[in-house]
């Protein structure tokens, strides 16, 4: 059965293993993890391969730091479950890609259709950017605003939505469809 989860955070909140957990309950089989993440220095490489090290070999690992609509649109078809880990880095690769930062809007209502066509369940990660203060800088706040709009969109989108605090999960929305 489809069912769209929306599991956003701050960060080392948890969300990226209470997602994980999620997914791995959804289906045994056929997982697929897509990853946004560019590792541009030795601190993310360690970060990612900390993720990789957690996913058993019953995970099939797709990178997709800006083509993610196309990503979950493929993967959505033959999938049992799709984790993307996460919104938030992929929504920092559009804005400082300059093919893409003006083209936002588009690549997040691509992303949604891919929700809405895909099959199976899916499982997304974002970072809550907003509740902290506001940046000094114009990049650092467009940041901010632009994610804030992507969270929307996604949870608007979403069966359910999941905020992690400390490592607990909290459910703030579930539609009658998501429910057991």
């Amino acid at each position: 059965m489809k069912k769209i989860t929306f599991v956003v955070g701050g960060c080392r909140s948890g969300k990226s293993r209470h997602a994980q957990s999620l997914a791995e309950a959804a289906a045994q089989t056929r997982r697929i993890y897509i990853a946004t993440c560019i590792p541009y220095d030795d601190e993310m490489k360690d970060r990612i391969i900390r993720h990789q090290n957690d996913r058993d070999r019953s995970w099939h690992t797709v990178e997709a730091p800006v083509a993610l609509p196309e990503a979950v649109a493929d993967a959505g078809k033959t999938a049992n479950v799709v984790l993307v880990d996460c919104l938030t880095l992929w929504t920092t690769n559009l804005l400082l890609t300059p093919e893409t930062s003006d083209r936002i809007d588009r690549y997040v209502r691509d992303l949604t259709d891919a929700l809405d066509d895909a099959s199976c369940p899916l499982i997304l990660v974002s970072n809550e950017v907003g509740a902290g203060i506001v940046p000094e800088n114009p990049l650092a706040r467009r940041f901010r605003d632009v994610m804030g709009i992507v969270n929307q969109r996604v949870a608007a989108c979403a069966d359910e939505v999941v905020w992690t605090v400390a490592g607990i999960p909290v459910i703030i929305k579930k539609t009658e469809s998501a429910m057991p």
